[in-house]
């Protein structure tokens, strides 16, 4: 296939962009498993700078994604570029009820004949339709996030726990093809995340980096500094995620501010590793950081200043693709590889670039 010039950042090791504090790390969920939307994702992300794609604990999700990844090596290799294998995939796993990992539910045969639908236009993730041929959710493409829940008119939606396995991604860890695992937790629960620690200890001599991911609650910095001691000989890099406000990004400008002033709060520590921001990142994360400093290490005496490692897009940056996804869908016999089609690729790239760019402009020097 012939493409059109696509602007290709110069790739480097993600560890090194994680030193470097311009880490990008692109979430699809995980509880998301639309498997052409995850290659989709996936394919444009890798193209445009990504240095981690995190994924649902599942196999079929897991072969997805890597095979969009696999796909932008293709690209580069057409566009005369160096191949590389840069971009690590994250699985997620959780110690414990999260909304991370969920799903909505309800019975449409109950839903009365007049309603307005208020689910429908309120769901980020086509994930609910009323058609002839289907009605209710679409489960591969609900991910949690929970917005239908209080606007159904009869109150029946109601959510399910998606509970990840670790024994189904492990023979991925091992076999290299899932590099990094995000444990994710709360305060509180302590106990299932010791029990969560111990069932990934064959995984941990194979990965490249493991992140904790924990939103914001009383007690946080203590419960963060227990778990450390807890995951004490790490034998890679750790990250912490502040999750300030989940899956949220999309929802509005101002959702930044609480995961930028937990990030904050965290990096001020005594906490040793990188931080990373997620949960309400969207195009203005970044301008705002670097408006605060918190971007571009700077001396300080014979001192470094910290600095946010990087950050993670969920819900913001699956929405840039929607319109991408939903023309590649719309195709004639479309088999959902995004690259049979090079004009609707570089128009996917061309929508997320803005987004990485400004953060791939901040190394330090």
């Amino acid at each position: 296939t012939r493409y059109p010039r696509i602007f290709v950042p110069p790739s480097k090791p993600p560890l090194i962009a994680l030193q470097n504090g311009h880490w990008f790390k692109l979430i699809c969920g995980a509880s998301f498993q639309h498997l052409p939307a995850i290659r989709t994702l996936a394919l444009i992300y890798s193209l445009a700078g990504a240095d981690c794609i995190d994924v649902a604990a599942d196999p079929a999700v897991v072969h997805a994604a890597r095979s969009g990844i696999e796909a932008a090596q293709g690209v580069r290799k057409a566009q005369g570029g160096e191949p590389t294998d840069s971009v690590w995939l994250m699985v997620s796993l959780n110690d414990g009820e999260d909304p991370h990992f969920r799903k909505a539910v309800f019975d449409p045969l109950r839903c009365p004949v007049d309603c307005p639908q208020p689910c429908i236009s309120i769901c980020p993730a086509e994930a609910i339709v009323f058609t002839p041929h289907q009605s209710g959710v679409i489960e591969e493409r609900c991910y949690g996030c929970g917005r239908c829940l209080p606007i159904c008119p009869i109150g029946q939606i109601e959510t399910r726990s998606q509970p990840a396995t670790p024994a189904a991604i492990e023979p991925l860890v091992k076999a290299g093809l899932v590099s990094a695992l995000e444990l994710h937790t709360q305060v509180g629960h302590e106990t299932e995340f010791r029990h969560l620690w111990q069932t990934i200890q064959p995984m941990l001599p194979h990965l490249k980096v493991l992140a904790v991911s924990c939103p914001e609650a009383d007690g946080v910095l203590e419960y963060l500094s227990r778990l450390q001691v807890q995951m004490q000989s790490l034998p890679c890099p750790l990250i912490w995620q502040t999750d300030g406000r989940p899956m949220s990004g999309d929802i509005g400008d101002g959702a930044t501010r609480a995961t930028i002033k937990y990030g904050e709060r965290v990096l001020r520590s005594p906490l040793s590793g990188f931080v990373q921001l997620a949960g309400g990142t969207n195009r203005h994360t970044v301008p705002k950081l670097k408006e605060l400093g918190l971007l571009r290490a700077s001396p300080q005496g014979d001192r470094v200043r910290q600095s946010i490692a990087g950050v993670a897009y969920g819900s913001y940056a699956r929405s840039l693709v929607t319109e991408i996804q939903t023309q590649l869908e719309e195709q004639p016999q479309s088999t959902y590889r995004l690259e049979d089609y090079p004009d609707l690729l570089c128009q996917g790239v061309d929508c997320v670039t803005p987004l990485i760019a400004p953060l791939k402009c901040t190394i330090n020097r």
